[in-house]
């Protein structure tokens, strides 16, 4: 089981924290933590065994942490995840491979896709797979369709793999802190659209991807995870797009893996990630 805690900074919190474990009789198999002297808050992730209920370990926590203190108690269960795709398939091929092989560290429940290009190979891999078209439809009724079909599911978490469409306020509202996208940028630089093109133009000697928590600032949630490549003059836009997409592949395993394992903890617009 998994204890993150995040709350105000004060002398004594890693030793109250222990004493409670103890008391419960938990052994603490790992333990780390982080305090952002800036704005005075306390971070820790605790890994335990021994316990049988979350509920009367977070009662006990509750108690002694500052008021206004996060607390959750995740049991060590496989999450569940629904993937939104458009056209593109390097991330979502990565994603059935590691699903089909278990080592996704999550089960995805379906695919969702605004194009019917990636129905096949999710049919080679027997994950279900739902067409929802966004032509000739406002946002509202598209994104309630989709909607429709994620309600049809249990999930842990939405992932974009280069779903190629803007989600309104109220989407994200539904699943807020849920859903992960990869924006092929290193972040901040690049937002929106063609980034490759943008670097081409712009004649830059590094390239990367970003992985983050979608929030209504668009490319501009939480970040998970980032990598760069080394481009230089002899690379034109095409060349960036082919060297991209196998960053933007291994930046969003990165960061669904530290999802999955519970070592993302989110302050403001920033992560705390215990690796």
């Amino acid at each position: 089981m998994v204890i993150l805690i995040q709350c105000k900074d004060r002398v004594g919190l890693v030793a109250d924290i222990a004493g409670v474990v103890a008391k419960l009789g938990i052994n603490i198999v790992a333990m780390r933590e982080h305090v952002d002297t800036v704005d005075n808050r306390f971070f820790v992730r605790i890994v335990v065994d021994g316990v049988q209920e979350a509920l009367p370990v977070w009662q006990e926590l509750k108690a002694i942490l500052p008021e206004g203190a996060q607390i959750a108690v995740n049991p060590s269960t496989q999450k569940k995840v629904i993937v939104l795709v458009t056209k593109e398939y390097h991330c979502l091929g990565d994603i059935l491979i590691r699903n089909h092989f278990k080592t996704l560290g999550a089960e995805v429940q379906c695919v969702i896709g605004n194009h019917e290009t990636l129905q096949d190979v999710c049919k080679r891999f027997d994950v279900p797979f739902h067409y929802v078209s966004h032509e000739a439809k406002d946002k509202e009724t598209f994104e309630k369709e989709v909607v429709a079909v994620i309600e049809k599911y249990k999930t842990d978490y939405l992932v974009l793999a280069k779903f190629m469409r803007i989600l309104s306020p109220t989407f994200i509202e539904k699943f807020t802190h849920r859903i992960i996208n990869i924006h092929h940028s290193f972040l901040p630089a690049f937002i929106g659209a063609s980034p490759y093109k943008q670097a081409y133009e712009r004649g830059v000697k590094l390239i990367g991807a970003t992985s983050h928590f979608v929030t209504n600032d668009l490319d501009e949630g939480p970040i998970i995870s980032q990598q760069i490549i080394p481009v230089n003059h002899s690379f034109t836009a095409p060349d960036m797009v082919k060297a991209g997409k196998e960053i933007e592949t291994a930046v969003l395993a990165r960061a669904l893996q530290l999802v999955f394992e519970e070592r993302v903890l989110i302050w403001k617009n920033k992560t705390i990630i215990f690796e």
